[in-house]
């Protein structure tokens, strides 16, 4: 069984200022993003203001990357990488590539690597929980460095409004969060990309995108 894992735009909150200032200060994928769903919404004030920013950036109104089709698993397990080297593609040096389960590319924007087995999919969209607090010794890595880099990076896409995300696939040990240790790692898809945002749910912070339910051969 084959799927097609589509780069989604991020969902445009109408509760948001989009001033011309906060969209500057997003990188050019996600003011392109941005645009996409302004447009969908019929947003022409957003929309314009991105034309306006994007039209200042070389290359700032290219077109946004097509779906990617997905390809039979041989030809599909082929294509996933390290980690460190599925983050390097897209411009993102980790600060560790033990421990690091996000970062950030030279523009400030956030991408997080998302356990492929965890993202829970309904009718309205996918979520994947990006960090929760250690209670009762339930989630040890929360408190360790690769976890409160995951929570920093967490708030900052909260702020930022738009973030991204890449898929790592591999085998779960029972009782562990894959984020600290995994029985098998088969390695991320650099080439396929999801744009999300960030929401906080009590003291939980959850990456949010509008992506039908997905499968992977």
């Amino acid at each position: 069984m084959s799927a097609e894992r589509k780069y989604v735009p991020p969902v445009l909150s109408r509760a948001t200022d989009w001033s011309v200032e906060r969209i500057e200060a997003l990188s050019t994928p996600e003011a392109r993003q941005l645009l996409v769903n302004a447009e969908r919404l019929g947003e022409e004030e957003i929309a314009a203001q991105c034309k306006e920013v994007l039209g200042r950036r070389p290359r700032g109104m290219a077109v946004v990357r097509a779906p990617v089709k997905r390809k039979k698993r041989s030809e599909d397990a082929r294509r996933l990488v390290s980690r460190a080297r599925a983050f390097g593609v897209h411009g993102i040096v980790l600060e560790s590539r033990f421990w690091s389960r996000s970062g950030l590319n030279k523009e400030g924007g956030v991408m997080f690597a998302l356990w492929a087995e965890d993202v829970k999919r309904s009718d309205a969209g996918a979520s994947y929980l990006l960090w929760a607090p250690n209670v009762a010794g339930a989630r040890p890595w929360s408190d360790k460095p690769g976890g409160q880099e995951r929570l920093e990076h967490a708030k900052r896409a909260l702020k930022r409004g738009a973030a991204e995300g890449l898929f790592v696939y591999g085998t779960r040990l029972e009782g562990v969060l894959p984020e600290e240790k995994a029985a098998n790692v088969e390695g991320a898809d650099a080439e396929s990309v999801v744009a999300l945002r960030v929401e906080k749910r009590g003291e939980e912070y959850w990456a949010v995108w509008g992506e039908p339910k997905e499968s992977r051969a």
